[in-house]
């Protein structure tokens, strides 16, 4: 089963290929995703990459997490699965 992992720090001209590419030396990757501001287009500075198994996670967490990448110093942990509907509100000011 995939094991998908938060990469955060991300610079904002990281590109999903990109995250593809430093993850794959670690084994095969089901997916990158970076995600954007819904309003501007612009990168939030974080995203998500899932790889196959469990041992190529935890691989790839002890070889990338506080190494630079595209000029900062990126943060990658397991990714915490949301309960279902949970969703982060602004306040109705």
């Amino acid at each position: 089963m995939a094991k998908k992992l938060y990469i955060g720090n991300l610079a904002y001209n990281t590109t999903e290929d990109g995250l593809r590419t430093l993850f794959s030396q670690f084994g095969s990757v089901v997916s990158a995703k970076i995600i954007f501001d819904r309003d501007t287009g612009n990168s939030k500075g974080f995203g998500f990459v899932e790889l196959e198994t469990d041992e190529e996670a935890a691989a790839a967490i002890a070889g990338v997490n506080g190494r630079e990448f595209d000029g900062r110093q990126i943060r990658v942990n397991e990714a915490m699965e949301k309960a279902p509907g949970e969703r982060k509100t602004r306040g109705n000011w």
